[in-house]
This record gives structure tokens, sequence and C-alpha cells, in this order.
């Protein structure tokens, strides 16, 4: 019998679409539906369903494992927030917020630490300036993570925080083209420069992850890429404070 001669009618018509996702699918619908008011959770239940075999193109594709990872990230930020505000709102928030499971995919359950430093940031620990690897990596964790990570993921990653990028959907096809321009943005609304004392006033993930970027010189080497210096500039570096305060919901508009 065909889904939609079931008796459930468009209902089961759903969950047919649903089984039928790949797991990039997936992850975008959930981070829309987690926007909308539509139900997150048959979209989490099939990304905790999915096979090693329905990943494996996550090993063999760069830009759709950056595309997929991010949306399970930005997604189950949202969903930790508004079903676990008082994890973030703990004081104890850098154990408890980001080590809760965020998503289970592929029945591994996975916390934002690990979608972020373990996956996207290619098993790197959130200690040590992104100079440091993460000691102690699960079979999962050394299965998917990427081998060559981008730092612009940093400008596409929300954590909850006032001070995060704005959320939006990455796609693999359109990947660079979106962190480009997610980049580009987040720099413009966030970088101060002064020619006049020669410094220029920066995010905060720009020491804690000082190594991502390839230290001080690959950092202004970016500001440059992106007009947020003049190209003959080197002025020092000053970091910004991170505001933690909540703000869940900040997607692109």
């Amino acid at each position: 019998m065909s889904d939609r001669a079931t008796p459930v009618g468009d209902e089961t018509v759903r969950q047919g679409e649903i089984s039928n996702l790949t797991p990039t699918a997936c992850a975008r619908r959930l981070l829309t539906a987690v926007r909308t008011d539509e139900s997150p959770d048959p979209y989490l239940a099939r990304l905790a369903e999915y096979d090693a075999a329905a990943l494996e193109p996550l090993r063999a594709d760069p830009g759709l494992a950056l595309a997929f990872w991010s949306n399970c990230y930005n997604a189950g930020t949202q969903l930790l927030l508004s079903r676990r505000p008082e994890l973030y709102e703990s004081s104890l928030r850098f154990l408890r917020f980001f080590r809760a499971t965020a998503v289970t995919v592929a029945g591994t359950d996975l916390s934002l630490d690990a979608i972020e430093h373990g996956l996207l940031r290619g098993a790197r620990t959130k200690y040590g300036l992104g100079y440091l690897p993460r000691v102690l990596a699960g079979r999962f964790e050394r299965r998917y993570r990427l081998s060559d990570p981008d730092p612009r993921v940093h400008f596409a990653l929300n954590c909850g925080a006032a001070s995060c990028p704005a959320i939006r959907a990455y796609e693999a096809d359109r990947i660079d083209d979106q962190l480009d321009l997610a980049t580009q943005v987040y720099l413009d609304a966030s970088v101060d420069y002064d020619s006049d004392a020669d410094v220029v006033t920066v995010p905060k993930l720009f020491l804690w992850y000082r190594g991502d970027f390839g230290g001080g010189s690959g950092i202004r080497d970016l500001l440059r890429t992106y007009d947020a210096i003049p190209a003959d500039a080197n002025p020092r570096l000053r970091h910004r404070d991170w505001d933690w305060s909540r703000a869940a919901g900040k997607f692109v508009d």
C-alpha cells in the first residue's frame, strides 16, 4: 500500500517524505522547523535513524559536511535554548549547555562542543587558542571530522549569545558563497578600525580561536580580504568583550 492510500493521509505522506530525505536535506529542514511552528521532532528522529552508509557522503565532500554539521549545530542550539533554557542561564553554562546532547545523528548523541570542536574544527580543543588538538576523540569523531577545517565556520555558528552571528540555512552547493557572505556581514557589524591609533577591534572569537585563523598575521589577512582594514594596514589587534546575553531566534531575515 502506498503512503497516499493510508487512512492517516497527509501526516503519513509527510512521514514518508521525511524518511526519504538525505541527511543534509533533513538537517536543513530541521533548521527550518525550529524557526517556524512546524514540529522538529520528526526530523530529529530521522537524523537519529540514519546509518553509516547514509553518512558516507559527508566523508568525501567537505562542502556537504560543512553544510550538514553547521545546520545541525544551529538547530541544536535553538532546541536547547527553547527546551532547556536553564542550562544556558546556569553559572556552569560551559559544562551544562555546551556538553548537553543537542542532536542525535546515526545513533550517536552529539553536544554542541562535539559538533563544533570535534567535527567542524577537525578535533581541536576549545582551549589553547586554537592550537591544541582534542584528546580522547571517539570513533564517530575520528570518522566524520573535517580534515581541513574552514575558519569561516566561526561566522556561521550561533551558540545562543547576543554576540553570535545570525543563522542561515547552509547548502552544500552554495556553501563557499554562503560562508563568504556570513563572514562579510559579521565582520562589517563587529569590527572597528581606528587608523589614527592603528588598532582594529575584533570579536573575542579571534582570540579564542587564534590558531584557526593562522595567528595574528592570518587574522589580518582575513580582515584585509573582507575590507575590514585597508590592504596596506598592519594594525594591533584589540578584542571586544563577548556579550553572553541569551538571544534565541537570531535568524537571517
